[in-house]
């Protein structure tokens, strides 16, 4: 079973790892009831939206295994993104709210646990995204909030005004992407991992209690494709495989579990609409690796210990 964590000392307790839902979509009904279940079988109970989803799409599909499925959602957590619109970003409070009300009726829901705001808006007033989240809790259509894609000086800027604790920022983050971790190892250097190009968003996080939800943990560039099995990495191909076989697991499991081994307690968001690796997917919260394992990991992606 896959394993929970507490966010923020205990304020919401979530599985460590989440479905993203962003190719729901592409199932049909019955299938993704199938994938719903079986994720909820293993312990995930954390589902990560967005209102730009398949353009809205995804939400529906979920709505109707809500709908078909009395109690399920006593059963889980939902999370709700919104703030990017057809050529630009939006945190009008106007925008804020209709998202979420339109997002509501889309997963025929009275309420969705956690809002982030999706990527930043450099147009932002913090005073109105503060009425905005006022608005959405006093009427009970959002428990708690967040951010993504967002560095600490964003965060402080926003919690200027916003009265409700932000517990999560959602991060790309993964074994071939790791230049908020590389910028720890690289103090005091000149070289290229030393840049710090988002201002520290890994240690601001452990300070102020926010998890880090890694986006595209398979990835490799910004949707470039997955490196799990990927001919460009024969290095790390061939750490990752020899581990998993040794703990009888999949390299997906490995990949996760690489996340999960650091002491941030980040909550992984895995999109993948096929059951049986999602299967595969959690088997990584039953293992820990070693150090020596995740730093062996590390060097094959490419990295360099200085």
């Amino acid at each position: 079973m896959v394993k929970r964590i507490n966010v923020a000392n205990g304020a919401l307790e979530v599985s460590e790892i989440s479905l993203g839902c962003m190719r729901i979509a592409d199932l049909s009904p019955q299938e993704a009831e199938v994938h719903i279940h079986s994720a909820l079988e293993v312990g995930i109970d954390f589902f990560d939206h967005a209102d730009i989803y398949a353009g809205g799409q995804a939400e529906e599909v979920f709505g109707h295994v809500l709908a078909a499925n009395p109690g399920m959602r006593d059963r889980l957590m939902i999370q709700a993104k919104c703030g990017i619109r057809s050529g630009f970003f939006d945190f009008s409070k106007e925008h804020i709210v209709s998202s979420v009300e339109n997002s509501l009726k889309r997963l025929q829901t009275d309420y969705v646990d956690v809002l982030l705001l999706h990527r930043p808006d450099t147009l932002m007033e913090p005073e109105e995204v503060a009425e905005a989240f006022d608005n959405l809790e006093r009427r009970g259509l959002v428990k708690h909030f967040g951010v993504s894609n967002q560095n600490p000086l964003q965060i402080e800027l926003l919690k200027k005004n916003v009265k409700q604790p932000l517990l999560f920022n959602q991060l790309q983050l993964s074994i071939m992407v790791t230049g908020m971790i590389d910028a720890g190892f690289n103090v005091n250097m000149t070289n290229s991992g030393s840049v710090v190009h988002d201002g520290g968003i890994l240690e601001y996080s452990r300070l102020h209690d926010m998890t880090i939800q890694p986006w595209s943990p398979f990835q490799y560039g910004f949707f470039e494709g997955v490196f799990l099995g990927s001919e460009k990495f024969p290095k790390v191909n061939e750490v990752i495989n020899r581990i998993a076989e040794d703990k009888g697991v999949t390299d997906t499991a490995i990949a996760i579990a690489w996340l999960l081994r650091h002491p941030a307690k980040m909550q992984p968001i895995v999109g993948t609409t096929n059951t049986a690796r999602l299967l595969d997917i959690a088997k990584a919260s039953t293992i820990t690796l070693s150090r020596e394992e995740w730093y062996e990991i590390y060097r094959a992606a490419g990295n360099v210990l200085p």
